[in-house]
């Protein structure tokens, strides 16, 4: 068992990518959700007026201001109950929710019962207009008749919006049936919920490393503790120093005697014999960073975020990203080329995107069906790549646990001992 295998008691559950909006919590930095007045009006999509939930409700209550409830005061999950889909989405700018930067609204229609083209199933969507949980204190739910449409577009026939989920990260890269096609509504983007402010974590409970020959590895909490393993030493840590955002990667130089630990914004602290190369530390990021990696030299180093943008410093050579590119689901890490030249990205869903000079060995996302032991609904469980001479290994963590079950997937496929 490697190294990095015996370090998966210590990692968090992964949330799967299709089931966070059906079943999982949200989770990454402070997201909170803020209503959105469904009616549409030449210039806008939606207007405060005031419709009530309630007829006994009054105009200045909360039922009636137009808004549908957040998901999370009907069940106090973000997420969408069960007997609804995500519809559509949309996004709004200079949220202080998430760091500044956009946040993605998620409408969660009802379904239908049968699909009987484009247009709405009211009356047999399940759904019962009110204010939620009964209080004209809380928006109304169940009432507005209304789609964005760019999520689920083969569900032709929504009922009435039931509640809505908020995020920091886009909506297409959590449900790939979503579209990247934008809308922006502003005036949602100040608006919040105690339920809706989740912890300041990040979807790995530690970042880690392993040391180059193997014999040691590093953990980091997301206060930036390091906590050694095996013939990997300390050499500094950021715990108990005031940081721009959570710790999520760790890089060792090629000698292991020293690492860079990179925070969530960007920002790079080399510790023991790591220099300093340069950092996204106040440049605007389309998503957080997630990873880095080390070029041969140890004279510079990659970051990633999560939407598959590579940034290059010192040494490390750019050779392309997945920024700006259609992704299945998140990007989970960066691995350098045996080389020191190129690095393979891999997605959470474990499929593998090589770039520079790096072989295309496959991945599990091209496995045939019945080769894949993950369940089928998309498990955002990968966190791991190990390069070899002539091949490289996925690991991937199940859903079962905690401590995860690890599955190992080799590509090339290591040749069969039997017979």
């Amino acid at each position: 068992m490697t190294v990095i295998e015996r370090l998966a008691g210590a990692l968090e559950r992964r949330t799967s990518r299709r089931g966070f909006l059906v079943r999982a919590a949200v989770v990454g930095s402070a997201v909170a959700v803020g209503p959105v007045d469904y009616l549409v009006h030449p210039g806008t999509a939606y207007a405060y007026v005031c419709r009530c939930g309630d007829p006994g409700c009054s105009c200045g209550s909360s039922c009636c201001d137009g808004y549908t409830e957040f998901c999370c005061t009907l069940t106090g999950s973000n997420t969408c109950p069960p007997g609804t889909f995500a519809g559509g989405w949309w996004r709004a700018d200079g949220s202080a929710f998430c760091g500044g930067g956009p946040r993605y609204y998620i409408d969660c229609h009802g379904e239908c019962p049968t699909q009987t083209g484009p247009g709405f199933c009211a009356a047999a969507d399940g759904l019962t207009c009110g204010c939620a949980n009964g209080s004209c204190d809380n928006r109304q739910a169940g009432c507005i008749t209304f789609r964005y449409g760019q999520c689920h577009q083969e569900i032709p026939t929504a009922g009435r919006i039931a509640c809505r989920v908020v995020t920091c990260t886009p909506a297409y890269l959590l449900d790939n049936a979503c579209s990247t096609q934008a809308l922006v509504n502003d005036f949602t983007a100040a608006h919040n919920r105690p339920c809706l402010q989740a912890p300041p974590v990040v979807r790995r409970a530690f970042a880690s490393a392993a040391t180059p020959d193997g014999t040691g590895a590093w953990l980091v909490s997301p206060d930036g503790e390091v906590y050694p393993w095996g013939t990997a030493a300390v050499h500094g840590g950021l715990a108990g120093l005031p940081l721009p955002g959570p710790v999520t990667a760790i890089a060792p130089t090629p000698d292991a005697s020293g690492y860079w630990l990179a925070t969530a914004d960007g920002s790079v602290y080399p510790f023991g014999s790591a220099a300093s190369h340069g950092s996204m530390a106040g440049r605007r990021l389309s998503a957080p960073i997630v990873a880095m990696a080390a070029p041969s030299d140890g004279k510079g180093y990659w970051l990633l975020g999560a939407d598959g943008g590579v940034f290059a410093f010192g040494s490390a050579s750019f050779h392309g990203s997945m920024g700006g590119q259609p992704l299945t689901a998140l990007i989970a890490g960066i691995v350098a080329g045996p080389s020191g030249a190129g690095y393979w990205l891999w997605g959470e869903d474990g499929e593998v995107h090589p770039f520079g000079p790096v072989a295309d060995r496959s991945d599990y996302f091209h496995l045939p069906a019945a080769e894949r032991e993950l369940p089928s609904d998309g498990v955002d469980a990968f966190y791991a790549l190990v390069a070899g001479a002539d091949s490289y290994t996925l690991i991937a963590a199940s859903s079962s646990g905690p401590p995860p079950t690890l599955h190992a997937y080799q590509f090339p496929a290591a040749p069969s001992s039997a017979g």
